[in-house]
């Protein structure tokens, strides 16, 4: 029989077995011995060879698709809880950090544009061509990572970072959340003062806007906190660059406005813990008591004297207000040695929680096997 299967299909089939070898060996090499979880939950490498993974968005056929800061967008294929094969979509991009799917299409977020891939799922092996949606966000790459998703409204969001670490910058470009149609037009503004956010999502109850901002810079190791915002509805303003944390006048900017004037954070989350993506777990695997919460990936520190982050929190909302924050997964920083750095996190039609780690470049799965 297998003398009479295509060529192709063989080299498939042999590269998806190497390629789960290749995971479980990976798997090995990884301490996921060390990652804390609470009771009754497990660790486990979902894919290897994923260089620089990001942001994550799930497709509709068992396809995961996956941005970087490098140059490249990946496509990974999974069966039972795994993944069997990673493809490079496309390379030669300009730092293309988010991707979004909708109606089969794969928008992919660069500096300054929005790119898309019609029917994406049907042309994985063939190097797709894209269009351009818009190329009207500005060039500067300093907080220029796009992170973007589709809203209950059908809009895509799109922030913009401060295209510095403190500055007052044109309102109506820089430090908001903005959002678009699909095909481009209709920009606005959605939320102002918002120095770089990287994470957000909606709750699934109320169908509003929460999102992680990250801190300023230089003001020592424990000022200012990175926040969790909640915006419910749109022109919302969140301080930067005159206020911090919701009660911090910034040194040079503070005397033009007073804290009060702004929307306070909903849950400060510490100095420097470099909280970005921020998911509201919709799964049925993880305990009653998950379902809602919001998992936020802390990047980790670069600037602190003493490390902090590399791991996955926890924080529980009820009605509009935070409730609980606390830790749900930390071991990747030992000491002062990391060895990965959480990104981005992905809810599983099965109810597990993927998260991504661009600098062991792999995607972890955790999952709910019981007390």
């Amino acid at each position: 029989m297998k003398g009479n299967l295509p060529g192709f299909a063989l080299r498939t089939g042999f590269a998806c077995v190497a390629f789960v070898l290749a995971q479980a060996a990976l798997a090995q090499r990884l301490p996921l011995e060390r990652i804390k979880l609470p009771p009754g939950f497990e660790i486990s490498v979902f894919a290897d060879r994923v260089p620089d993974a990001r942001s994550l968005a799930l497709g509709k056929n068992n396809v995961l698709f996956v941005g970087s800061r490098a140059d490249w967008v990946y496509a990974v294929r999974y069966r039972d809880a795994k993944a069997v094969q990673v493809i490079t979509l496309a390379s030669g991009l300009r730092m293309p950090n988010g991707v979004a799917f909708k109606d089969g299409a794969l928008y992919v977020a660069e500096v300054n544009r929005i790119l898309r891939f019609d029917d994406i799922e049907a042309q994985l092996d063939a190097r797709p061509k894209s269009v351009v949606v818009t190329d009207r966000y500005p060039r500067e790459t300093h907080h220029g990572l796009k992170f973007i998703r589709f809203g209950p409204d059908g809009r895509l969001y799109v922030p913009v970072g401060a295209p510095c670490n403190i500055c007052d910058p044109d309102p109506a470009r820089y430090a908001l959340i903005s959002r678009i149609q699909p095909d481009g037009s209709g920009y606005e503004v959605f939320a102002h003062g918002v120095r770089n956010s990287v994470g957000f999502d909606w709750d699934p109850r109320t169908k509003e806007l929460w999102f992680t901002d990250n801190g300023r810079d230089l003001l020592g190791d424990d000022l200012p906190s990175d926040e969790l915002n909640h915006a419910p509805k749109p022109e919302m303003h969140f301080g930067y660059p005159y206020c911090h944390q919701g009660d911090i006048p910034d040194p040079e900017f503070g005397r033009k406005h007073s804290c009060s004037e702004f929307s306070p954070p909903a849950a400060k989350l510490g100095a420097h813990v470099a909280a970005l993506w921020m998911r509201f777990y919709t799964g049925n695997q993880f305990p009653a008591e998950y379902r809602n919460n919001i998992f936020i990936a802390e990047h980790g520190s670069w600037n602190r004297s003493k490390k902090i982050g590399y791991r996955v929190a926890r924080v529980v909302v009820e009605g509009g207000r935070v409730s609980k924050h606390e830790i749900f997964a930390e071991g990747w920083l030992q000491g002062e040695s990391a060895w990965g750095r959480p990104v981005d996190l992905e809810v599983m039609p099965d109810g597990s929680l993927l998260v991504s780690d661009d600098d062991a470049g792999v995607i972890y799965r955790i999952a709910y096997r019981g007390r």
